[in-house]
């Protein structure tokens, strides 16, 4: 579907760009069909493959589509409005933030459906979000205490998923007792309308805990069904793990009540070559689908002061290293400063422009206002602007 998508500014400000003089819409800078290499950029620079992104996009709603699950990828991802709005375009029933800031990103650019995966307690944003509910925008919250119904219930009401958690993770109740009362502090509380339950399972370490966890969600599932009327919505899904979310909560498994099963994933849209390049889903399922790493540094080898030492002008400021450092091809990433990263291995070159994949998009978006779309000719296509 369309978005509301403003056309932002480019000039001196944005980081990559190079513009030391004058401005340009950043529709116009796509329209100008620049090339990464012929000197309208500097380095270090965050770049997205047009066609890794379209391929993501088209896959997980195919995936999503086939297991008859509803969509909402993730949009804390990347919050650039162009990404979403391909997504919701490929079929997305919804779009998942973590933050009521993010929520409300995606109201101004029009988004008509969005999951908050994450407790909201903040009165202030609850009200904004209660009010514009109100104007008819889809909005659903998560709760995981009779606290939080509580302050959701003062704030004027909202639809919400009561959250189930597990030992030593984040939000979330540890216990389908727990689930049931808070989920029915919900359905007695005014102005709420209690939809089902939620659940995170990305941060489990293997197979075996996350299917003992749903299994979990699915008990939680039945026992709050009879508070529901005749849909209860069970959401789940990281990047890391849907496989298993899907053979969980495939089909109809409630009696008198329709599931549906919300797949939130959102690092599939762009993929890495880290953390989930090990860790996809389609590593065990490989006859599902495919997902390829869409981002990718470019920067300059700085300086090799030593034998075997190439020091390159890329640093934490520009590149992800929370879930894995960068990799290139036949060199060695063994640490990084705030601008500096040191690569070990082969001979390259005072000067040289070297690739870098990235781990964990997640905290690569963040640290770009703008970055540009390239296609697989190195044209730029687009130029994605983000809202953090």
């Amino acid at each position: 579907m369309a978005l509301d998508i403003p056309d932002e500014l480019l000039d001196w400000r944005a980081k990559g760009f190079w513009l030391p003089a004058g401005e340009v819409t950043t529709r116009d800078f796509a329209a100008a069909r620049h090339r990464l290499f012929d000197g309208s950029f500097t380095w270090p620079l965050l770049v997205v493959r047009d066609s890794a992104v379209r391929a993501n996009i088209a896959t997980m709603a195919g995936y999503a589509q086939r297991y008859d699950f509803s969509f909402a990828p993730h949009a804390k991802t990347t919050m650039a409005p162009t990404l979403l709005a391909a997504q919701l375009e490929a079929g997305a029933w919804a779009l998942t933030v973590a933050t009521a800031s993010q929520a409300l990103v995606l109201r101004r650019l029009g988004v008509p459906r969005v999951l908050i995966a994450n407790q909201v307690l903040d009165p202030t944003a609850l009200g904004w979000l209660a009010a514009e509910a109100a104007r008819g925008w889809e909005v659903i919250v998560q709760v995981d205490s009779v606290a939080g119904v509580e302050a959701v219930a003062a704030a004027g009401g909202l639809p919400v998923l009561v959250e189930l958690g597990h030992a030593g993770g984040r939000t979330g109740c540890r216990t389908v007792a727990e689930v049931v009362a808070v989920a029915r502090a919900a359905a007695a509380a005014p102005g709420i309308s209690l939809l089902g339950v939620t659940a995170y399972e990305g941060a489990l370490p293997d197979v075996a805990t996350v299917d003992a966890f749903l299994v979990t969600l699915v008990e939680a599932a039945r026992a709050v069904a009879g508070l529901l009327d005749d849909e209860v919505l069970v959401s789940a899904g990281g990047s890391a793990w849907f496989d298993r979310v899907v053979k969980a909560l495939e089909g109809q498994w409630l009696d008198r009540r329709r599931v549906r099963a919300v797949l939130r994933s959102g690092a599939s849209v762009t993929h890495d070559d880290g953390f989930y390049r090990e860790r996809t889903p389609f590593n065990r399922e490989p006859a599902d689908g495919r997902l390829d790493p869409a981002l990718e540094m470019w920067a300059q080898v700085l300086s090799t002061p030593e034998p075997g030492l190439a020091v390159v002008g890329m640093g934490k400021r520009d590149a992800p290293f929370d879930e894995g450092l960068p990799v290139t091809d036949g060199l060695t990433v063994t640490k990084m400063n705030d601008h500096h990263t040191y690569v070990t291995g082969g001979s390259p070159a005072v000067g040289e422009l070297l690739r870098f994949g990235l781990s964990h998009p997640c905290t690569a978006f963040d640290k770009w206002r703008f970055i540009p779309v390239a296609d697989d000719a190195d044209v730029v296509v687009d130029v994605l602007h983000t809202y953090f």
